[in-house]
């Protein structure tokens, strides 16, 4: 079996050096634009040519990271930039956007195409979804354990890779919007302000340690995965070059780390230590960790030395001219259908109504009565396709017509079972582009992020939430309350959703005051999210959005 490659984090020039000392076999940075971590250093365009060439000497492939979520106004200058790094000769883009990424496939050849952990990958249906949009690698969810990877890595059709070292989002890969809906800095597009770090309920029940496979190296290696990546494009050059180099001797001789080789780890950089926990299974409080002062201390005394690894490839050598291809041509504009949707956590929230066209309810709770509809959970790992395939066609026998779908892995289990099907907003999508890229889907429900500009803008068979504690963040642990406080005393109410745990918005999208503003943007159909409501609570906000009320209290609007 061949051996994975070592993927390390660059920020900047200086860590540049640190992961080439300490023995990468690929490097990842991004651009000063258009990547998920905008407040790293970066690199310039007058840079990047002097970084691949650099890397490329010493047969080190550079991947650049584009994995941001994309306007129709973003789509151009990214084009723009993706043919300077064509040109420069980056190896590979790591890319978040469906719908940009489907730009790409055929007009840059010999560019390689890597599914961001942003594109929520956690099922082979997802690998292959990409192959066919021409991707040669996805990077798997953070929260799978050893065996969905096992098994996700012997049938994907594509290249796997795992994070192995690094800081962990407590939210499932591309599944947080908290950041963006409480603080207007949006993780989908750089600016993550990590509230997850912050404490709730007088303390940290969002705040993970750090992982560290370090300790599973043999078992990393018989899973088949193809590479082996870092996080760490914000930390400092001595944790990239020790973290780099510890991995490349655990890589070389094949084998686990001592406990004099994580302390080494830990003196880099921990919060409260290491967690192993979605790898092994065990989801538990242990997992949990901040950033302590003993913790900067510890960092703050070690003395890192650096020495270069030794280790050496042939050369790459890659010469290309620019592409040259017709200037970008939006889909053409879809004249609207009207209609409503909703869904409901369980059927006794549901009132008597005629509003709705579609509604839908989880699928686990799906009984034929009052629901015509169901959504899909928005993790469906190896392990449990078998059942959700199985509820499906109960919820079919039952009456189900229509299914809501939230991953791009959803839509190898549904296709050929007769359903209607309907885009979810956890499909992220914010371009035309990507609504193009799902022909399956009757509609898409859009990113809750876009302003009614983008919306307009949006060329397809969209649909928007006008009234909804939007999910904020998709959880596999439980965090111990069904309510989290924050320091300001703002609750956030948490729920079940498909299984796992779901901290929604402390205030609702609101929009029944704002009907003809959505039609004035060309903004018909829209979705109605119900989680915490009685039934009683639920025909109140039906009645206050045929009479176009003003909210009662603080809301969140589509601005």
């Amino acid at each position: 079996m061949k051996k994975p490659e070592l993927l390390c984090p660059v920020g900047g020039r200086d860590t540049l050096e640190a992961a080439l000392l300490g023995g990468a076999d690929a490097v990842y940075f991004g651009a000063k634009d258009f990547n998920a971590r905008r407040y790293a250093k970066n690199f310039s365009r007058e840079e990047i040519p002097e970084a691949v060439a650099r890397c490329h000497e010493r047969g080190v492939k550079v991947y650049v990271t584009l994995n941001t979520l994309l306007t129709d106004r973003n789509l151009s200058p990214a084009l723009e930039l993706v043919s300077f790094l064509y040109e420069a000769g980056c190896d590979a883009l790591i890319l978040a956007d469906i719908g940009f990424s489907s730009l790409l496939s055929g007009r840059f050849p010999s560019l390689e195409l890597h599914g961001s952990t942003q594109m929520s990958g956690h099922s082979v249906g997802a690998a292959e979804y990409l192959r066919d949009m021409g991707f040669s690698r996805m990077v798997l969810a953070r929260e799978m354990d050893r065996e969905n990877l096992r098994d996700l890595c012997e049938r994907s059709p594509i290249e796997t890779e795992i994070f192995v070292h690094g800081a962990l989002c407590a939210s499932a890969s591309g599944q947080c919007l908290m950041s963006s809906m409480i603080g207007d800095r949006s993780g989908n597009r750089g600016e993550c302000a990590q509230p997850c770090r912050l404490p709730y309920n007088s303390s940290f029940p969002l705040s993970l340690k750090d992982l560290c496979l370090a300790r599973h190296v043999k078992e990393i290696l018989s899973l088949g995965v193809s590479s082996l990546k870092i996080e760490g494009r914000m930390k400092s050059p001595e944790y990239v070059y020790t973290v780099s180099r510890v991995w490349r001797r655990l890589l070389d001789e094949e084998r686990d780390a001592k406990p004099e080789e994580i302390a080494s780890l830990a003196g880099v950089f921990s919060r409260s230590g290491f967690t192993d926990g979605y790898f092994v299974k065990r989801v538990d409080s242990g997992m949990l960790g901040t950033r302590t002062e003993a913790d900067k201390k510890r960092t703050s005394q070690r003395k890192v030395s650096f020495s270069d690894s030794g280790r050496r490839a042939d050369p790459i050598v890659r010469h290309r001219e620019a592409p040259s291809f017709q200037p970008l041509e939006l889909p053409a504009k879809t004249k609207p259908r009207f209609h409503r949707s909703a869904r409901f956590l369980h059927p006794g929230q549901i009132p008597e109504t005629d509003f709705f066209h579609e509604i839908y309810l989880p699928l686990e709770e799906f009984n034929g009565e009052k629901a015509n509809g169901v959504v899909l959970p928005a993790v469906i790992f190896p392990e449990e396709e078998k059942t959700v395939l199985s509820l499906l066609r109960k919820a079919k026998e039952n009456g189900a017509r229509h299914v809501l779908v939230g991953n791009t892995g959803h839509l190898c289990l549904v296709r050929d079972m007769g359903f209607q099907l309907h885009g979810d907003f956890r499909l992220n999508v914010t371009n035309s582009f990507s609504l193009a890229a799902f022909p399956e889907l009757c509609d898409v429900i859009v990113s809750p992020e876009l302003n009614c500009a983008q919306i307009r803008d949006l060329k397809g068979e969209k649909s928007v939430i006008v009234y909804g504690y939007l999910p904020l963040m998709l959880l596999e642990k439980d965090p111990g309350a069904k309510t989290l406080r924050d320091r300001r005393g703002v609750r956030f109410s948490v729920a079940r959703d498909g299984g796992r745990y779901a901290v929604l918005n402390s205030v609702p999208f609101y929009m029944a005051d704002r009907k003809k503003l959505l039609q004035e943007k060309g903004i018909e159909n829209t979705h109605f999210l119900f989680t915490v409501e009685t039934k009683d609570e639920a025909a109140k906000v039906i009645e206050a959005y045929k009479k176009g009320l003003p909210p009662k209290g603080a809301v969140k609007r589509i601005k």
